[in-house]
């Protein structure tokens, strides 16, 4: 991975931060993203540190990605500061039990974690086509086989519930996934997706009430967030996915998703709407 550059999102915590070690360590330049710059500085520190001697140089870039102007600046920033891209991890994501909007209107968990991915990838997607070989992982989850949209209200506008908007979201990164492969077909840039399993962090733990208290006496149970993070860097750096595009993955190996994330003509609707909304 040496001479490559990774652009991980949610990269200063969680299974984000352990994404950006193991890229690190396999040689390649990283770009951390996060929205807090004494947060961001503290993650880049202990990303070095657990990355140790001879890893690739680590960078910060913050960026909120609920902002649409904002991840239209970390773009322009990306391509201005390191003229190259070879990985892109759309990583960052939420789970929230209060329904709120983001900066430009639209349902926070719908916004970060679909919206996101959508407008952050097309936007940096002709400068991973110019640096030749390049992968887009999209970190999902199983959650999203609980999924179900409904496309008069795709955001939940009726219905809300944490977990429904956050099935959902999950869902779209999946779907995504597979739109995006099939518009990359003859090219040199693939795009996988992958869950990564239920993971022991600082995750769903934003928001005051039940769920929180689940997830704290869930968490002796769950995985680490390096282990976590194994599935992400497998996607990224290894050599035997080179040239494989359109996949779900768990464990670092091929998996099966639901069957409505297989829908095409679902697939392609969910991409029509997302890009009216994202103004492309």
């Amino acid at each position: 991975m040496q001479g490559k550059v990774c652009l991980v999102t949610g990269a200063t915590s969680g299974i984000g931060l352990y994404t950006a070690v193991g890229l690190a360590k396999a040689g390649a330049t990283v770009v951390m993203v996060g929205r807090d710059g004494v947060k961001g500085g503290q993650a880049r520190a202990q990303v070095e540190a657990l990355a140790g001697a001879g890893a690739g140089p680590i960078h910060l870039l913050l960026s909120d990605l609920a902002s649409m102007s904002l991840i239209r600046k970390l773009a322009a920033d990306v391509e201005a500061q390191f003229g190259a891209l070879h990985v892109l991890v759309n990583n960052a994501g939420a789970i929230n039990q209060t329904r709120t909007l983001t900066k430009d209107g639209y349902e926070t968990t719908f916004g970060v974690n679909h919206l996101s991915y959508f407008l952050l990838t097309h936007l940096l997607l002709p400068l991973l086509e110019r640096s030749g070989s390049g992968r887009i992982v999209n970190v999902a989850s199983d959650a999203h086989k609980g999924g179900n949209l409904n496309f008069e209200d795709l955001q939940l506008e009726r219905g809300w519930s944490g977990w429904k908007s956050y099935a959902n979201s999950k869902l779209m990164n999946v779907m995504f996934t597979y739109a995006l492969a099939r518009r990359l077909e003859g090219k040199k840039v693939t795009a996988n997706c992958l869950h990564p399993g239920v993971i022991a962090s600082g995750f769903g733990k934003n928001d005051p009430g039940i769920f929180k208290f689940l997830v704290g006496l869930a968490q002796p149970f769950m995985l680490s967030s390096e282990k976590g993070a194994q599935t992400s860097i497998f996607l990224a750096t290894a050599p035997e996915v080179e040239g494989q595009s359109g996949g779900y993955y768990a464990r670092s190996k091929l998996s099966r998703s639901s069957g409505r994330s297989r829908d095409q003509t679902a697939q392609e609707r969910l991409w029509t709407e997302s890009a009216k909304l994202c103004g492309l």
